[in-house]
């Protein structure tokens, strides 16, 4: 996505209200929020202080109780 071209909608006063984006456009924006909120969450992830399992075992603890119930 180079450069956005967003259309907006105003009100009486002309007071900028909403905006319309090509729908290309709004799925790449959602798609960069979505890495975004990984990239905070891993962050958060690495400076806790909690124990970390490898992502393997935890896929394997999972499946282990998915069978159980």
């Amino acid at each position: 996505m180079d450069t956005l071209n967003p259309q907006y909608i105003t009100d009486k006063t002309g007071k900028k209200i909403s905006v319309i984006l090509p729908i290309k456009d709004f799925l790449t924006i959602m798609e960069e929020l979505e890495e975004l909120e990984d990239i905070k969450l891993y962050d958060e992830a690495k400076k806790s202080s909690e124990p970390s399992i490898p992502i393997d075992d935890a896929f394997k603890m999972i499946e282990a109780n998915r069978k159980t119930k």
